[in-house]
């Protein structure tokens, strides 16, 4: 089998005015492998067919109808669960680099023949254009303050370009703690996108409808401190905010991992858990350095400046200061 490079050399040589044997001479083929390649006019990578039969027996294939039946009834089983069941049943049959190979065969069964799959199309975001934010709620990590139990939740806000996070300990998914929790992660962000997204909070949305929100007076204004557009689920699309859900999710497995390192989950006071917590977010942070830096010059800055430092200074909320605007 000739290469592309030796065939496009034929075809130079022909171009220059040299005979059929002279340039398949200079392109090392013979005369009569040079007049089937001008004769097709085709490179031979062109002229290869898809491969369409197995090179090797599919060592799954005395099992494929026990796996087949039990991805069938629970399309949730993965191909290391199911492999290693396979092991169990048949422990001199399997090795274990052959889990790849269960995963391929997997794969393309469910692209192929498995059940239907839900169409999603993703989203598109832009440098410095939007926020999402929400309460999560952290109980089943087990915290405790010396000792006693610390029901509580985070609000979290992250920032749908870079994956930026940050986080603020609370107890309830008041407008106070949604409030000094906007107040507390855009001052650890350092400055404000264009758009802020959440889902129907009755703190932030009055009525949910599908063809429109009403925000609450008190949301406005706190956005409108910040010089922000409201934005929020439409009703019936969770998914619309699914960027903050999905880091909920990444951000309690990375919780749950770092206390586990520590040995222990037990805080001698929350001031200790919220620096636990921070620190946390700076680590996840760093690996996100250079989408931040090509989204920090497009954030708005305005929205941390004097005037608003002078407003927050002191013990008060962000909340107790909307009341005077």
């Amino acid at each position: 089998m000739k290469t592309d490079n030796e065939v496009r050399l034929l075809l130079k040589q022909r171009a220059k005015g040299k005979s059929q044997v002279v340039a398949a001479a200079k392109s090392g083929m013979c005369e009569r492998t040079a007049r089937k390649y001008e004769r097709v006019a085709k490179l031979p990578s062109q002229l290869k067919e898809p491969r369409t039969h197995r090179t090797r027996t599919d060592p799954f294939a005395d099992d494929w109808p026990w796996i087949q039946a039990e991805v069938t009834r629970d399309p949730a089983l993965q191909a290391n669960t199911l492999f290693e069941l396979l092991c169990e049943k048949n422990p001199d049959r399997y090795q274990e680099g052959q889990v790849r190979t269960l995963q391929r065969r997997l794969r393309f069964w469910r692209a192929t023949s498995g059940p239907q799959r839900e169409v999603m199309f993703p989203q598109r975001h832009e440098p410095g254009r939007m926020a999402q934010s929400d309460f999560s709620s952290m109980n089943d990590l087990q915290i405790t303050i010396a000792g006693e139990a610390f029901p509580h939740l985070i609000f979290h806000l992250m920032l749908t370009y870079s994956n930026m996070e940050a986080v603020k300990i609370c107890f309830s998914e008041s407008f106070e703690a949604f409030a000094e929790g906007i107040e507390a992660c855009l001052w650890e962000i350092g400055g404000t996108p264009r758009w802020h997204r959440t889902d129907n909070l009755s703190a932030a949305v009055v009525k949910p409808s599908s063809d429109g929100h009403q925000f609450t007076e008190n949301y406005q204004q706190l956005l409108a401190h910040y010089d922000m557009e409201p934005h929020a689920n439409k009703a019936g699309c969770a998914n619309q905010n699914g960027d903050v859900e999905q880091s909920h999710h990444r951000f309690k497995i990375a919780l749950d991992q770092a206390l586990r390192v520590r040995g222990h989950r037990d805080f001698p006071d929350r001031a200790a858990y919220a620096t636990f917590l921070a620190a946390l977010v700076r680590k996840r942070n760093r690996s996100r350095h250079e989408r931040i830096a090509n989204k920090r010059p497009r954030r708005k800055q305005r929205g941390i400046n004097d005037a608003t430092t002078r407003t927050l200074r002191g013990s008060s909320s962000l909340y107790s200061a909307l009341q005077t605007l």
